[in-house]
C-alpha cells in the first residue's frame, strides 16, 4: 500500500541538499587499493563496447590524420556526455574530456543536436582556460545517429587536430563517413543486447508458466487432499495421526508460497532495454506514487551485465526504495549508479528517521543479501537515527568470459 502524501513544506524541501557523495570502501586489504590497481591494468572484457570502439577509433584517427579522438555517449540524464572510447589523449587530457555538458558548443549541443561542428580551440570560451586542451588547434565533432530512428542521437564523435580545420574540409567529410559507421556499430551492439535480453526474459517467463501450470497446481491439490485425509483421520479419533496430517499440510503450504515466490522472481518486469532504463522507470514510478523527492544519478553511460546480475540488482533497488516509502518518513531520497575501480556500486539513500536495523530478517535484508550473493556482491547498510539510511549494493565487474558462460 502506498503511503499517503505528506503535507509539503516547500521552503523546507527547497532548502534540503545532499552534502556529500555516499562513501564506498573497496573490499580487501589496503582499503581495496590492490583491487583497484589490478583492475586498472586488467585487460578489457571481450566484446565490451568500449574495446570495440577503440579499435575503430584508432583506424579513424590514423586515416584522417588527427592528433586524437574520442567517442562520447549520453548518460541516462541526457544532459551530459561521457567518453567511452579515446585514442591519443594523455591521462590529464582524458580526465578533462571525460564528461562534457550538452551546453558545450563544440562537444555537446551543436554536434549532438544540430550536426557537424568545427571549432577553433583558441576561440572556444569553454576550452580557453583549460591548459591541457590548448595543445590542440582545432576540434571537429560529428553526431552519431541511429539509422532506424534518425531523430535519435547515439553519441558524438570528436577529433582533435594540430592544424586549423573547417566544416567543409576533407577531414570533416571523412569524419562524417566514419561517424555513420560508428553510429551503425553502436546501434547494432545495443540492439543485439536488447534482443538477447528479451529472449532470456522470455525463456524465464516460459519457465515460470511451466511451474505455475504443473508444480504449483499439484502442490495445491496435494494440500487439499491432505485436508481430506485429516478429516478422515479425525473421524476415526486418531489424534496423533491428525496432528501429523496437519503438520504435513503446513509444510505443503510453505512449499506453495516458495513456488509463488519463484514464479514472481522469474516473471521479472524489468525493461528488456536494460538495467539503466529499468531503474529510470522504477524511479519514475516511485516519484508518481510517493511524496518523497527522489534524485536519480546515473554515472555510467553504458552498462552491459549478465541478465542475472541485472535482475537481482533491479529487485534489490526496488526493495530498498520500497523500504524508504514504507518506513523512512523521509522527505528526500536518492539513487546513484556508479563504477569505481572495477566495482559496480548502486546506492539508495534517504534523509529519514534512520531506524533501519540491519538485523537478519528486518525489512527484507535477508532476501536482499541472498540476491547480492548470487551475483558475487555484498549489501552494506548504514543507518543513523535522525540522519537517514544508506543501502549500498556492490559487486565486481563480471569476468571476461561471462558471455561464453551465459549464452
Amino acid at each position: 500500500m502506498n503511503r499517503k502524501p505528506k503535507p509539503a513544506d516547500e521552503s523546507v524541501e527547497a532548502a534540503f541538499f545532499w552534502t556529500r557523495d555516499p562513501e564506498f570502501e573497496l573490499p580487501g586489504k589496503n582499503g581495496g587499493l590492490d583491487a583497484c590497481v589490478e583492475q586498472e591494468f586488467a585487460a578489457s572484457r571481450s566484446g565490451d563496447l568500449g574495446t570495440l570502439l577503440n579499435a575503430f577509433l584508432e583506424t579513424a584517427v590514423s586515416f584522417i590524420k588527427a592528433r586524437a579522438g574520442v567517442i562520447r555517449i549520453p548518460l541516462p540524464d541526457e544532459q551530459t556526455l561521457q567518453v567511452i572510447s579515446a585514442v591519443g589523449l594523455s591521462g590529464e587530457e582524458l580526465e578533462a574530456e571525460r564528461i562534457v555538458e550538452l551546453a558545450c558548443e563544440d562537444c555537446g549541443k551543436d554536434a549532438f543536436k544540430h550536426g557537424l561542428c568545427s571549432t577553433d580551440v583558441n576561440a572556444c570560451i569553454t576550452r580557453l582556460g583549460d591548459a591541457p586542451q590548448r595543445k590542440f588547434r582545432s576540434v571537429i565533432s560529428v553526431p552519431l545517429e541511429s539509422r532506424s530512428a534518425p531523430e535519435v542521437r547515439l553519441g558524438v564523435f570528436t577529433l582533435f587536430f594540430d592544424t586549423p580545420q573547417s566544416a567543409s574540409s576533407g577531414a570533416a567529410n571523412m569524419a562524417i563517413g566514419f561517424a555513420d559507421l560508428l553510429g551503425s556499430l553502436i546501434e547494432h551492439i545495443k540492439s543485439g543486447r536488447e534482443a538477447k535480453r528479451a529472449e532470456l526474459l522470455m525463456e524465464r517467463q516460459s519457465i515460470a508458466n511451466e511451474i505455475h501450470d504443473s508444480l504449483a497446481q499439484t502442490l495445491n491439490y496435494a494440500r487439499m487432499g491432505t485436508s481430506l485425509l485429516g478429516d478422515a483421520v479425525r473421524n476415526q479419533n486418531e489424534l496423533m495421526a491428525t496432528k501429523y496430517a496437519r503438520d504435513v499440510d503446513e509444510a505443503l503450504e510453505i512449499s506453495q508460497k516458495a513456488v509463488r515466490s519463484l514464479i514472481t522472481d522469474f516473471r521479472s518486469e524489468m525493461n528488456p532495454a536494460g538495467l539503466l532504463r529499468a531503474l529510470q522507470e522504477l524511479a519514475g514510478q516511485f516519484r508518481r506514487q510517493q511524496s518523497i523527492v527522489l534524485d536519480c544519478s546515473m554515472r555510467v553511460a553504458d552498462l552491459d551485465l549478465p541478465l542475472e546480475h541485472e535482475i537481482q540488482t533491479y529487485n534489490i533497488v526496488r526493495e530498498a526504495l520500497s523500504n524508504i516509502a514504507k518506513h523512512s518518513n523521509a522527505s528526500h531520497a536518492r539513487l546513484i549508479v556508479d563504477h569505481k575501480c572495477g566495482y559496480y556500486v548502486f546506492t539508495v539513500e534517504d534523509n529519514g528517521i534512520g531506524t533501519f536495523s540491519p538485523l537478519e530478517g528486518h525489512y527484507g535484508i535477508v532476501i536482499m543479501r541472498e540476491r547480492a550473493h548470487r551475483i558475487g556482491g555484498e549489501i552494506k547498510v548504514e543507518s543513523t537515527r535522525g540522519l537517514g539510511t544508506c543501502v549500498q549494493l556492490y559487486f565486481p565487474e563480471p569476468g571476461a568470459n561471462w558471455r561464453m558462460l551465459h549464452v
